[in-house]
């Protein structure tokens, strides 16, 4: 898997205990709360109920009634680079924060309660890169629709140091992938298979960002969706292409926030 899976993707596992390491979640920190319900509400026909109180100013996407992903509000003041974060499974998120830690990664927040939804923490990979991981996350996440997370991936310099951290961390088998079109690319996988890819793109990082992950969100139709980005406020930074495993994109939205869509192949 190198670009996108449709089938597996964060929600991965929708019923009953994920295995560790399963992507779980997603959730995004911006500056304007409200506009940004809006942007994604008309993108990807997200409705919202307010999120638990221990995380702040914040907001669940759902679809048919059914949690999507998260969105908060930053306090006011702090800049930070606005970006979509995956969340990771754990049956213990005190020892997985030790292990980022004995790892070279970097606890940020937590790790915390989140009222009857578990424990949480975020954290930040030897690249920098920030990541979550959910101990006891509830519910059944929708997936395999448009507006849902079909994939995550990171965006660094090199796979080589970070692809060991992830595996030490979480217990993933490495898959190296090999095309004309990616030098260095890997696939983190678990015993049901591909959960996350690595791509090491060198001095292609953008500037200012740096590693960073990129999440993917299904559409029925990505080339109006892009069209809807421009029209809602928001930036195309890669046209619509066609790739093994859909037609893909990548987009902004108004605080800048990047992240894909990507269109199934029929």
């Amino acid at each position: 898997m190198t670009e996108a899976r449709g089938s597996a993707g964060p929600n991965g596992g929708t019923h009953g205990r994920r295995a560790p390491g399963t992507p779980c979640w997603v959730s995004l920190m911006v500056h304007g709360l409200t506009t940004t319900e809006e942007f994604y509400g008309e993108l990807f026909g997200w409705e919202f109920e307010p999120g638990p109180e221990q995380l702040g100013p914040c907001v669940r996407a759902l679809l048919d009634g059914r949690w999507v992903a998260g969105i908060g509000e930053l306090a006011p003041g702090l800049a930070l680079p606005i970006a979509w974060t995956p969340y990771f499974a754990s049956d213990d998120v005190g020892l997985t924060a030790e292990t980022v830690r004995l790892c070279g990664g970097t606890v940020g927040v937590g790790p915390l309660d989140a009222a009857d939804e578990g424990r949480l923490l975020l954290a930040s990979d030897t690249s920098g890169a920030v990541f979550g991981v959910w101990q006891g996350m509830p519910g059944h996440p929708v997936t395999g629709v448009h507006g849902t997370p079909a994939w995550n991936k990171l965006l660094t310099f090199e796979t080589e140091s970070v692809s060991k951290f992830y595996k030490t961390v979480f217990g993933y088998e490495e898959e190296p992938v090999v095309t004309a079109d990616f030098d260095d690319y890997v696939t983190l996988c678990l015993a049901d298979g591909p959960v996350a890819g690595i791509h090491g793109v060198g001095q292609s990082l953008p500037r200012g960002r740096g590693s960073h992950w990129l999440t993917y969100f299904q559409v029925d139709d990505a080339d109006g969706a892009l069209r809807r980005v421009a029209e809602l406020g928001g930036r195309v930074l890669e046209p619509a292409h066609d790739t093994a495993h859909g037609r893909v994109a990548t987009v902004t939205d108004p605080e800048g926030a990047p992240f894909s869509v990507v269109q199934d192949p029929r």
